[in-house]
């Protein structure tokens, strides 16, 4: 199965867009601040019965390869694994020194994955959640385990 991964493709991409809106509450992206048009990113997605069950998104900044997603609706199975190698292999040929991402204060399950995989912790921007809802009203005030949605923290790993 995970060897059916696939480049986010014109045929590809609105079902991509739709897994954005299920999912992350809307098309536009945000890191640090900035807002990311979801619908112009470039990845790779697994799919089965026409629907995403794996996708990563990325951009460039300079020579720093930013994950903007990552998602797996298939866990332990090494889906998020397959995806990151994909993107890290992007961003070598691109000859980028580092990757880089953000995830939230309550995602747990996405610290523990990246932390096993040699993503370093590098900054906490503390309440950035609220600069985000000011852009997507409809993220919530509680994430996982309900734990408040509030910070953003930063992971980054040399290349």
């Amino acid at each position: 199965m995970i060897e059916n991964i696939e480049r986010i493709s014109n045929d590809t991409r609105n079902m991509v867009n739709q897994f954005f809106i299920d999912n992350w509450f809307s098309t536009d992206m945000s890191i640090r601040g900035e807002i990311i048009d979801g619908t112009k990113l470039d990845g790779f997605l697994l799919q089965e019965d026409n629907k995403v069950i794996g996708l990563v998104t990325y951009t460039f900044f300079g020579d720093i390869c930013e994950i903007v997603s990552l998602d797996s609706k298939r866990e332990n199975i090494g889906i998020g694994s397959a995806l990151l190698k994909e993107i890290e292999k992007i961003a070598i040929d691109n000859n980028c020194s580092k990757m880089r991402l953000i995830t939230t204060n309550d995602n747990m399950r996405a610290l523990q994955f990246y932390q096993k995989r040699g993503y370093c912790l590098t900054k906490l921007y503390p309440n950035a959640m609220e600069e985000v809802r000011k852009v997507k009203p409809n993220v919530p005030e509680l994430g996982d385990n309900d734990i408040p949605l509030r910070d953003e923290i930063e992971l980054e790993k040399q290349l």
